[in-house]
């Protein structure tokens, strides 16, 4: 569930850009084309026939065979939905279905929807409850959804250079989710060394039979010139609770324990490899506005247990603004403390960066 590592390992920072980006473009062959029969009715009477591509963000997205940009319409106003397409249907209270749509015999309000999957019996869920779509097939290779972002800068003044580049990925299931990012950035100015971070995060979400709750596992490796972190190993586990969990608004939290390996860079100054045990307290916040703008806050706290007084915190920010179809423009903020470090060690390392984001797979 949480993206909150932004992808990281020891190495070329030249050749792993490459190899995510070619995984990336592996992941996003389009899906095999499918009939135009999918129906949609909207409040004021119009009525579409094409492809239901998914819903997020409060945001329906539908494919018409005579318009060559996907649309994007306001949920709220649609009152009929029919597809023979099978979708994951994901709701408030964090169940997911699978199955074909169809908006349910009765009409009024609210409008519910028919999610099936033959031979099994229809299950009924009200519109405003449905807050994530996506379709989904029997084929492996066609369940990811994911984006890819870039930006850079030059300055010739001090021939200062600038990259980030990263990308993130999510396998989706009725009942859990596996999902990996990674981001690289790069800073190289002349006359000094130039400087990198690296991470990669892998999560795993499943969840559980109360409403609203879940267990979840992530796996991190950092790397950072800055703090002179050779390579940090984190992995660890925990229950979360989603506090609100709609189409316009989620808040989670996860409360757990992590285990953490740092290897330090050993030249000007040198460390000891540090393992350590700690209580996780990780967060997360989106905000969605209709097919514009979202915002997503990620944190994690570390009190760490073998080290009393010792306490590590990251975070990463990112905002979105839609410019067409695909493509967003996006603004971040990565941020990692450490009260404690070793002496002579940095204790902090941050950054800002903007680019343009690209999403692919069946959102």
């Amino acid at each position: 569930m949480f993206r909150i590592a932004r992808s990281t390992l020891v190495g070329s920072h030249l050749k792993t850009p490459t190899i995510v980006l070619i995984a990336a473009l592996f992941f996003s062959l389009p899906i095999l084309a499918r009939e135009n029969t999918d129906i949609i009715v909207m409040k004021n009477g119009d009525r579409m026939t094409g492809q239901v591509k998914g819903l997020n963000d409060g945001v329906l997205y539908v494919s018409l065979p005579y318009v060559i940009q996907t649309l994007s319409v306001d949920w709220t106003t649609v009152i009929q939905i029919e597809s023979k397409q099978l979708f994951l249907v994901k709701t408030e209270d964090g169940l997911v279905y699978r199955g074909m749509m169809k908006t349910a015999a009765g009409g009024g309000r609210p409008i519910r929807i028919e999610v099936i999957e033959p031979p099994e019996e229809p299950v009924t869920i009200n519109q405003e409850k449905i807050i994530q779509v996506s379709e989904t097939s029997k084929n492996f290779w066609q369940r990811f959804n994911g984006q890819v972002n870039f930006g850079t800068t030059y300055s010739k003044a001090n021939d200062n250079f600038q990259y980030t580049l990263g990308s993130a990925s999510e396998y989706l299931r009725e009942r859990w989710s596996v999902s990996a990012s990674w981001n690289s950035n790069l800073s190289s100015s002349s006359g000094t060394n130039a400087a990198t971070r690296n991470d990669i995060a892998n999560t795993y979400s499943h969840l559980l039979p109360w409403k609203n709750y879940f267990y979840s596992g992530l796996g991190q490796f950092l790397q950072s010139s800055e703090q002179r972190i050779k390579l940090q190993t984190s992995v660890g586990g925990g229950i979360g609770h989603y506090f609100r969990n709609t189409s316009r608004t989620k808040i989670a939290v996860v409360g757990g324990l992590i285990w953490q390996n740092t290897q330090y860079e050993q030249t000007p100054f040198t460390a000891p490899a540090q393992n350590l045990a700690a209580g996780m307290i990780a967060g997360e916040l989106q905000l969605f506005r209709f097919n514009k703008t979202n915002l997503n806050v990620t944190g994690l706290l570390f009190p760490v247990l073998n080290d009393a007084g010792r306490v590590k915190f990251n975070t990463n920010m990112a905002y979105y603004i839609k410019i067409t179809g695909n493509l967003s423009w996006n603004i971040s903020f990565y941020g990692n403390w450490d009260n404690r470090p070793p002496p002579q060690f940095s204790g902090s390392d941050y950054g800002t960066s903007s680019g343009i984001s690209w999403t692919f797979g069946m959102k």
